[in-house]
């Protein structure tokens, strides 16, 4: 179980706010918007990571200019009651998974997945469907991302390494 982040104002609510519209942000200038030092924005922001309410900071990458040209959302049905944590170990293994959450419905677990193209797509979805407890899949390939600036439509990891030929 997660515990309850700490506590946090308006301030540390508004300095959140920038770094998440630009992490590169300097403190000088979230200062400057919010109304304080940089320095006591360092300081809010070092204590924001100490107690975990910043996890940490990324940069969002256009998945294309990394090789990954296909992508789709695979729900995962299994026999069962596959525990989450065995879904996990699974989705681990298989690098073109960006995202995995189990999820109410039919399906046990939704995988977002990005690969370099269809047959790649394809591979990984016979690597996943290997698994003894995954009875059947279902996948849904995107087409295009009507909110361009989402999370969901950027990378944060490498590319797939490439297959064995």
């Amino acid at each position: 179980m997660h515990s309850a982040p700490a506590p946090f104002d308006e301030l540390d609510r508004k300095i959140i706010t920038a770094l998440m519209a630009n992490a590169r942000t300097s403190f000088a200038e979230i200062g400057t918007a919010v109304g304080l030092s940089s320095t006591a924005v360092k300081r809010r922001v070092d204590r924001l990571r100490e107690t975990g309410v910043i996890t940490g900071f990324t940069a969002t990458v256009e998945p294309s200019a990394l090789g990954w040209r296909t992508e789709a959302y695979v729900e995962v049905y299994c026999e069962g009651a596959a525990p989450p944590r065995r879904l996990a170990e699974v989705v681990r293994n298989h690098p073109e998974i960006t995202a995995a959450m189990t999820v109410t419905g039919g399906a046990d677990a939704l995988l977002h997945v990005r690969a370099r193209d269809v047959e790649h797509f394809e591979e990984v979805l016979e690597r996943i469907r290997v698994e003894p407890f995954i009875r059947k899949t279902i996948s849904v390939m995107v087409l295009s991302h009507l909110l361009p600036d989402s999370p969901e439509a950027g990378a944060t990891q490498p590319a797939p390494a490439a297959s064995p030929e």
